[in-house]
């Protein structure tokens, strides 16, 4: 049973996510059991975008609460499980992902004291190539060049679990639904304004990363990040999103 005021919700979107759903509740539970603040604490919410699979039914058969969200916008189903979420703290997480063991313990830790808004919890690959090395290094360098221009870009290229304070999600307004795709990049700028104004810090990568699916990668080939967000950003330019729809909507 969920108690009345969790302090946690982890917020998991989904759709058709049979093949990875389990795999990420499994490392959910360990980091759950492994909390030192008691497993009943965390609620995780499957907050499923209309799948014809077995997601549902897998999430409700794990104990997990669920919430429906139709419109087929990344933006929208994050905000959709967050808005059901009783929790202090709202992390999230991506349904092919796995959470570190210590996971909620390390977010602990990083929000103590208050000089911390929120932040990401990093990421390792689950998988190793030099594709993908020189795929996480490109993104680590764009980071270093636009870090400290303030108010362009500086969220930090680690993603994993997304946490933040339900409060400060709330006063920001949560994720942009207007985005088809980097909507957890507007989160963190949104996250760092706020931070900016109330002297907060937004953290970028902590000692708990979780594990990123590589099956974009397998899909599209190890390389392809060097073309496909240049290519994804210019039909942006242009007003088009035929292609982001069949890049992160459609494959399934």
């Amino acid at each position: 049973m969920v108690p009345s005021t969790p302090r946690y919700s982890l917020i998991i979107p989904a759709y058709n996510e049979e093949a990875y759903l389990p795999r990420l509740l499994d490392t959910v539970d360990r980091a759950r059991r492994g909390y030192r603040g008691g497993a009943d604490v965390i609620e995780v919410i499957v907050a499923d975008n209309a799948s014809t699979d077995a997601t549902l039914k897998i999430a409700r058969a794990r104990g997990c609460r669920t919430v429906g969200v139709e419109r087929r916008i990344i933006g929208c189903v994050r905000n959709g499980g967050a808005r059901v979420a009783h929790g202090e703290i709202l992390a999230f997480i991506d349904a092919d992902s796995q959470i570190h063991p210590e996971t909620f313990n390390e977010i602990d830790r990083v929000l103590a004291g208050g000089a911390v808004i929120g932040g990401t919890t990093g990421i390792a690959f689950e998988r190793r190539s030099v594709g993908l090395a020189c795929t996480y290094g490109l993104l680590t360098l764009l980071g270093v060049v636009f870090r400290g221009v303030r108010g362009l870009w500086d969220p930090g290229v680690d993603t994993g679990v997304v946490f933040c304070r339900r409060r400060d999600f709330d006063a920001m307004g949560g994720y942009r639904e207007s985005h088809l795709w980097g909507e957890d990049v507007w989160l963190l700028l949104d996250l760092r304004r706020l931070g900016w104004k109330t002297g907060r810090r937004l953290v970028s990568g902590t000692n708990a990363k979780a594990i990123f699916s590589t099956r974009k990668f397998d899909r599209h080939g190890d390389w392809h990040y060097f073309t496909i967000p240049p290519r994804l950003a210019w039909q942006m330019l242009l007003g088009r999103k035929d292609m982001a729809r069949r890049y992160w909507y459609d494959a399934r």
